[in-house]
């Protein structure tokens, strides 16, 4: 990978957070979302021109120097919309033994579906270990609700449904 494939475009990331996933957690905010979902807490995160563009090794080395980060969030806007770069962080994380979650607003089914047509879909997949899936829902918000917004999102561990053949919904209620 030459250095403008090591660029990525966030809208921001948070160094430490305890709400994106269990433990401490750096999370990495995706730039670009096409789901416009209707009462978004993220919405500057929509446009595929806004955030800036930010070095993955000097990310990844950031996450490597700070010992209290056991894991790591992908979120966004939806970083399956630039999943080959997460695809590639995710991968060196892994390398390291770091928990890796993604929020997405595409469901686990569509994914699976579509993984081997979209650029980064299948390589992203083999490096989470949870997805909470699913359009953020107005109707469906539950404030009760741990690590996720609305009641329609799932949080799913990837390799476990990877393995099944089937999803295997994990529950932080």
């Amino acid at each position: 990978m030459d250095k403008e494939d090591k660029m990525i475009r966030l809208a921001g990331l948070m160094y430490e957070s305890l709400v994106n996933g269990p433990g401490i957690r750096r999370v990495f905010f995706s730039q670009g979302c096409i789901h416009n979902c209707k009462g978004c807490f993220n919405p500057d995160t929509h446009s595929f021109c806004g955030g800036e563009l930010f070095d993955m090794d000097k990310l990844l080395q950031d996450v490597r120097e700070n010992p209290l980060i056991k894991g790591v969030t992908f979120s966004g806007g939806d970083p399956f919309e630039q999943a080959d770069k997460f695809a590639y962080m995710a991968e060196e994380l892994k390398n390291q033994s770091i928990n890796i979650w993604c929020y997405t607003g595409y469901e686990f089914e569509y994914i699976i579906e579509h993984k081997n047509e979209r650029k980064g879909w299948n390589e992203l997949l083999k490096y989470i270990d949870v997805l909470v899936d699913g359009k953020f829902e107005e109707d469906n918000k539950n404030d009760s609700l741990r690590y996720r917004g609305s009641s329609n999102q799932r949080i799913i561990d990837v390799r476990k449904s990877l393995e099944l053949g089937k999803i295997y919904v994990l529950n932080y209620d």
